[in-house]
């Protein structure tokens, strides 16, 4: 991207900005704002700042001074990811990389540096590896992914539930997301204390990130090498068999690539929900009332916190227009879903409820689009309802306004999230419902009392019920006591008396087994038992 003004046409006349330098546009060469440094603290603020001052798309400027569009529409986003012939996600043709200006030591690098991986191709070889992570995605069965993340949800719950005190970020957020997607991928003897931390170290740019980082690598190998030796019907397996060939080197990095990328999107989307959830009284009230699912808060918090706030990043392939701006071949640009989904041409009201839409722009979109969005999705959905399940009366631990957040271009991560409770025993994960045949029920009278008929106290007019004659397959009612007229006859006519037949006595039977009612049914199904 060129840093002068390329175009007027724009919903401002860009000849008319103030001249660079001026405190009107801040420190930033040609007068372009800074998405990081001093000025940059809330991103949110500034991008509508620039929505003001230039439209949905907006020149910036990204760590070292290097030029680069933001896109702010929702419209333009949704263009931009859906037109694979203007725009690409192959970094090479970046002008200020290819010419320089981009260091190998940028911090951002990591995000911009071009891969052989699904998300960075395109044509062919992008349906080679693209489809080879789609195929191995179809196998996995929505049922028995939301059963390990009940039974996983249930297990974290149990370390603190005793306590009556949790922080849940890093006892629940940060650890779910991580057991499941390592019991997805095919190594679930790899989840632990340590595999969290070096997830999230790796993905915070620390000092030991490198570290951190191949920490991760070497189990995702090691699981590479034990797929290609013992085949087996999980996500590596799939990845290793697929008829596209993937090598080594690729499984291991679309296993990465898949790790982390659903691992920081979930741990984000999580902890948004859960805050929601216990902050926004929208939901307090609809879901105590119970007017709203889980499901559809978290459907909303995809639309209010997307778990990435921009990505970097896509790249003009031609000269073409967006937005009213001229972008001019070999221009960067962020895909930006924080922006894009509260943009006043698709929401003008930012506190109606977005219920049943799920146009937001949280998953990206196009050839590119999170294949994986729907993972996601069930371990927010029922690590949500299992955790509210086990602590109905769970609130937060502090004032709201304490909450503090990690902002970067990428992401807005929750740092802590206390909450308070009453202390409750631990369960047993690992017991669930028999799968055997029900016994039926017994066909007995029915009355107009719900209690049964030896606690029905004497009236003094016979209580009406159905006599047992009138009920195929009941028993005979023998055993009321003489005089008794609680089996009293719904019909008028009198009817002889039955005379029962004497016979041994018996050891009265035991009380049959009752069927759970519809909601424990419903709730059993969809936990996968």
């Amino acid at each position: 991207m060129t840093p002068e003004h390329p175009t007027t046409t724009g919903p401002h006349d860009l000849a008319l900005d103030p001249p660079p330098g001026c405190p009107a546009h801040g420190s930033g060469p040609g007068g372009l704002h800074r998405l990081y440094g001093p000025g940059a603290e809330d991103l949110d603020a500034l991008y509508e700042q620039l929505r003001e001052e230039h439209g949905p798309v907006a020149p910036v400027l990204l760590h070292d001074d290097v030029p680069i569009w933001v896109v702010l529409g929702h419209a333009e986003n949704l263009h931009m990811v859906r037109s694979p012939s203007q725009f690409t996600r192959d970094s090479r043709v970046w002008t200020p990389l290819r010419e320089g200006a981009v260091k190998p030591d940028h911090p951002l690098m990591p995000h911009i540096a071009w891969q052989p991986i699904c998300s960075h191709a395109e044509g062919d070889e992008h349906k080679r590896l693209r489809g080879a992570v789609t195929a191995a995605m179809a196998t996995i069965d929505d049922r028995s992914l939301r059963r390990y993340v009940y039974r996983s949800s249930q297990h974290l719950v149990n370390r603190f539930c005793e306590e009556g005190r949790a922080e849940l970020v890093g006892q629940f957020a940060e650890h779910l997301p991580m057991a499941v997607m390592c019991h997805v991928l095919g190594m679930p003897e790899e989840y632990d204390d340590r595999m969290v931390h070096a997830a999230r170290d790796a993905l915070k740019g620390t000092e030991t990130a490198i570290a951190s980082h191949s920490y991760v690598m070497e189990a995702l190998s090691r699981l590479t090498a034990r797929r290609r030796a013992e085949p087996d019907e999980d996500f590596a397996g799939h990845l290793v068999a697929h008829p596209a060939g993937l090598t080594d080197d690729e499984v291991r990095e679309h296993l990465r690539l898949v790790l982390f990328a659903a691992y920081e999107a979930t741990v984000n989307l999580l902890s948004n929900a859960l805050r929601m959830v216990l902050t926004d009284p929208r939901f307090v009230a609809r879901l105590n009332g119970g007017q709203m699912t889980v499901p559809e808060a978290v459907e909303q918090s995809l639309w209010d916190e997307p778990p990435f706030s921009a990505v970097l990043g896509y790249f003009a392939k031609q000269d073409t227009e967006l937005g009213g701006q001229r972008i001019r071949k070999g221009d960067g640009l962020l895909f930006a879903p924080a922006p894009g989904n509260v943009d006043p041409r698709v929401r003008p009201d930012l506190s109606a409820n977005m219920q049943g839409n799920r146009s937001h722009l949280a998953f990206g979109g196009g050839p590119h689009e999170c294949p994986g969005q729907d993972i996601g999705r069930a371990i927010a959905d029922v690590g949500v309802d299992a955790l509210l399940m086990r602590l109905p009366d769970i609130q937060l631990d502090c004032d709201e306004d304490d909450l503090r957040w990690t902002t970067s271009i990428a992401s807005r991560h929750l740092v802590k999230l206390p909450v308070r409770f009453e202390p409750r025993d631990q369960q047993d994960i690992i017991a669930k419902p028999s799968h055997g045949l029900v016994p039926p029920r017994p066909s007995l009278p029915i009355t107009l009392e719900s209690r049964p008929t030896s606690t029905i106290p004497a009236r003094t007019a016979p209580a009406a019920s159905v006599p047992a004659s009138a009920v195929p397959g009941s028993p005979s009612r023998a055993s009321a006591a003489p005089g008794s007229t609680a089996g009293a006859p719904l019909a008028t006519e009198p009817r002889p008396a039955v005379t029962p037949r004497p016979g041994p006595a018996s050891a009265p039977a035991p009380e049959p087994a009752r069927r759970p009612n519809a909601l424990r049914r419903f709730l059993a199904w969809w936990r996968g038992y």
